[in-house]
């Protein structure tokens, strides 16, 4: 049997100003509704089998609305949600929502918290002690700067399994390198953390990029993580502020060619099944 492709990171939305307030005046190519019959003819196109749909906004009707549209498309195989990781109901809310099978992981916009210490707050690391059994993966989103912190939370947490989206948005378009690097390399030391190619032509300049301005910082994602550990992923629709769907993938997918067959099927799908336990019951 032939390895699953899963498009690791993309996103779906009805879209709703006062909702996706991130959305700033330079986003007007996203500001839009973008559901799963869209995405499926892109995902066909390439030969990619399923996708992992991941929140774009932090409210539990959200976590609700997409295990609802993976009930309806199985082109979804797996739903990183949002909860309150802060609250006191926090175990009560992954009880509803852990019995769902597509139900595969927990992200929190942590990259735009004003604290950049808010994965070492008590409340916060309390409820990622919550997730222990349930199978949950937790999605780091963070920037740079974050790493050092990233790297002393999971150190806490060595038994949670840990993605972290986008390589922590290394800065692209200025072709800054370090301290990013090391950073990353430290945090990948920890087995217990994957990554995701996802996200990079956004944070490279948008009318102007080309693969090759990604190499680098992939071959730095392959050297720290190994093949393994990393996955392939859209960041669909966000792309679409620098690249069509099919262009974005392109630059991750003929990276690949050089690897030997087990490690591309690894990264271009195989390591999603196996980190998300897509198709296996929380």
């Amino acid at each position: 049997m032939s390895t699953p492709r899963i498009d690791a990171h993309q996103h779906f939305w009805r879209y709703q100003p006062t909702v996706h307030q991130w959305m700033d005046g330079t986003m007007g190519a996203i500001k839009r509704d973008f559901l799963p019959e869209d995405l499926a003819p892109r995902l066909a196109a390439l030969g990619f089998d399923g996708c992992v749909a991941v929140q774009a906004s932090q409210t539990l009707e959200e976590t609700r609305w997409l295990l609802e549209l993976a009930d309806a498309h199985p082109v979804i195989r797996g739903v990183v949600g949002w909860v309150d990781l802060r609250s006191p109901e926090v175990a009560a809310q992954l009880a509803r929502y852990a019995v769902h099978p597509r139900f595969v992981g927990v992200r929190h916009v942590v990259h735009d918290e004003a604290d950049d210490r808010f994965l070492l707050g008590a409340e916060f690391r309390r409820g990622i002690a919550a997730l222990a059994g349930t199978g949950l993966v937790y999605d780091l989103l963070l920037f740079p700067r974050h790493l050092p912190i990233a790297e002393e939370f999971v150190r806490g947490f060595p038994d949670q399994p840990f993605i972290l989206d986008h390589l922590a948005k290394p800065l692209i378009k200025g072709r800054i390198r370090e301290p990013w690097a090391t950073d990353l390399r430290r945090l990948a030391a920890h087995g217990h953390v994957a990554c995701k190619l996802s996200g990079l032509v956004t944070e490279a300049d948008w009318a102007t990029w080309r693969p090759k301005d990604l190499h680098p910082y992939l071959d730095v994602a392959l050297e720290a993580f190994g093949p393994q550990r990393l996955l392939i992923g859209s960041d669909w629709p966000v792309c679409h502020l620098a690249g069509a769907y099919a262009e974005t993938m392109a630059a991750v997918l003929d990276w690949t060619a050089t690897l030997r067959p087990a490690e591309r099927d690894a990264i271009l799908g195989g390591n999603a099944v196996r980190l998300y336990r897509l198709g296996v019951p929380s």
